[in-house]
């Protein structure tokens, strides 16, 4: 077949196998369907830097920008369609404004390699939906802060080794939540500065001939700073996706935990926690079933930022430049901030939708549980607090849960969980 969709076909003669051409492309174009408007943002701040320094005159510069816009336009109308006829989406972009605009649509690339061009897209994608997840993050924390507010004075038991072993509250176990989520957004907040910085203008790893006005594009495009060397831009490729996902880890693994804490007090076992109808699922066969699929699939969802992690780790162990390789760090990638961005737009539902059955919370709390505030009691009495531990093991604690949650008065404890400071934490993230 002639590579007719094939930037660097220069030979209208040459023949490549179709078999071979799909496996080198591989998913490429249906991943670029994420990063395309990005990508058409790149090349309109590109095209202004080519205007700057007399690559391009302003009436040229004017019709490749619309022309871009315009494409832009179509793509989000859902009018224009990235397909397997083009290689990637670089090329869609390439030969639409070539198509429209003749030789003109020919210049748009001058002095950018895909190479830098990919990188620039990747990062204008992480750096939005990194915000836009922060914000998920921040919101989840206020309803979690919220619910935990509600329930200050609902006891239940606390756990140490899947063993009943103090009374705790509701709220006290809502805020762990809380205040991960809000320590997650500290980190999402510090990787978007980490991968704040523009690689357009580096081409293949090289630099290129030409005084392209660097500072000016990156500024346009909203980055904070350039990264500088060339071919240190080409090995952050598979280096910056990997903090993206390790930042968005710390975030399902609050997830998951908190999914774990779901799926057992949901069991009948235990019987703390019952969801709304209207997120559970039935089975095929068994009539009696009513299942927390979500919040199992929620739990799950981890394993795919571990797999997506331990791909990249094993595609970067390579010399500096370019590599083919890297194309396969693109899938992960995208997948891994998708899939918690989706999660955390599904969990504020979930938080609306649990209902807590305080009764039976209360019946699992037995008189044993009160042996630590037994032995402290007998230690503001005067006993050192080794053998009060040994006097209250053999007692029965006539402390009440509810005393002893009252009693709890260490900062983060039940009776001063400390509720404020981390909603002000959370106020000056959102600022």
């Amino acid at each position: 077949m002639k590579n007719k969709n094939y930037l660097w076909s220069g030979d209208e003669s040459q023949n490549i196998d179709e078999q071979l051409m799909d496996f080198m492309a591989g998913s490429d174009v249906e991943l670029d369907k994420h990063l395309f408007v990005y990508d058409i943002i790149a090349s309109q701040a590109h095209i202004a830097g080519l205007k700057t320094i007399g690559i391009l005159s302003e009436k040229e510069y004017q019709e490749l920008y619309n022309c871009l816009d315009e494409l832009k336009a179509l793509y989000q109308e859902g009018q224009f369609e990235l397909n397997n006829s083009y290689e990637d989406g670089h090329s869609a972009i390439e030969f639409y404004l070539t198509e429209k605009l003749g030789d003109l649509g020919k210049k748009a690339h001058t002095g950018r390699s895909r190479n830098d061009q990919v990188l620039t897209c990747s990062r204008l994608f992480q750096k939005d939906n990194l915000q836009k997840i922060l914000n998920l993050s921040k919101n989840l924390a206020k309803n979690v802060l919220e619910l935990a507010q509600e329930h200050k004075k609902t006891a239940m038991p606390g756990y140490t080794h899947l063993q009943r072993a103090m009374p705790n509250s509701v709220a006290s176990w809502l805020a762990s939540f809380a205040e991960s989520l809000i320590d997650d957004a500290f980190l999402l907040k510090s990787t978007i500065d980490y991968i704040d910085c523009c690689p357009l203008g580096t081409a293949a790893g090289f630099g290129v001939p030409l005084d392209l006005p660097r500072e000016q594009v990156a500024q346009e495009l909203g980055f904070a700073r350039l990264q500088v060397n060339p071919v240190y831009a080409q090995n952050s490729r598979g280096k910056f996706d990997l903090v993206v996902l390790q930042s968005l880890y710390q975030v399902m693994l609050n997830i998951r935990r908190f999914a774990w804490d779901l799926s057992l007090y949901m069991t009948a076992e235990f019987d703390f926690i019952y969801l709304d109808k209207s997120h559970t699922t039935g089975s095929s066969i068994m009539p009696n079933k009513s299942n927390p699929d979500v919040v199992e699939l929620m739990r799950a969802s981890l394993s795919v930022l571990e797999g997506a992690m331990a791909q990249i780790q094993a595609l970067i162990s390579l010399p500096s430049g370019y590599q083919r390789d890297l194309q396969l760090s693109k899938e992960p990638m995208i997948k891994g901030v998708l899939l918690t961005k989706q999660v955390l737009k599904l969990m504020p539902g979930l938080i609306k939708a649990l209902n807590f059955n305080t009764e039976k919370m209360q019946q699992a709390i037995s008189a044993d549980m009160m042996a630590t505030d037994q032995a402290l009691a007998h230690v503001a009495q005067g006993t050192s607090f080794r053998d009060a531990y040994g006097q209250a093991k053999n007692e029965v604690s006539a402390i009440s849960a509810e005393e002893s949650l009252n009693n709890r008065i260490s900062l983060g404890g039940a009776a001063n969980l400390g509720l404020e400071i981390l909603q002000r934490r959370l106020a000056e993230l959102i600022k």
